[in-house]
């Protein structure tokens, strides 16, 4: 029962989900297509990028699905990998290991958008389980 309504709630935002990944999707490959100036074609795709992937690790765009998959990335453990690894990339930059240019404002980039997103995906998900645990007077 409980796993079911968990399931339930889970499903009415999937779509909201999809639907910012759509809009995310649009947005970074948009700084291919059209001039937006410097902070789009910079900084867009480090934000939409992380953000992407968030939605796509914790299944938030789909039916809920209770597998390994999804019991591995919880929110908590999703936010610092992709965290850790943002910030990894960055550092390579730093060290010169690959050719790409370092920027620290990247940094700020990758966190500007996951933060709201995990913030939002806790709340949500905390609401979901304090609904569930409270009985219909």
């Amino acid at each position: 029962m409980y796993q079911t309504s968990l399931n339930t709630i889970h499903n009415k935002y999937a779509p909201y989900w999809a639907a910012t990944l759509a809009l995310m999707l649009i947005a970074g490959l948009s700084t291919l297509w059209f001039e937006l100036g410097t902070f789009a074609s910079g900084y867009l795709v480090d934000m939409v990028g992380p953000a992407w992937t968030y939605i796509l690790f914790r299944g938030l765009y789909t039916a809920k699905a209770d597998n390994v998959w999804t019991r591995f990335f919880t929110p908590d453990r999703t936010m610092i990998l992709l965290t850790t690894a943002c910030f990894v990339i960055e550092f390579l930059q730093y060290l010169k290991l690959y050719s790409s240019t370092f920027d620290a404002w990247d940094l700020i980039a990758y966190v500007s958008i996951l933060t709201p997103l995990y913030l939002i995906d806790t709340r949500l998900l905390r609401q979901a389980k304090s609904a569930l645990h409270t009985k219909p007077s």
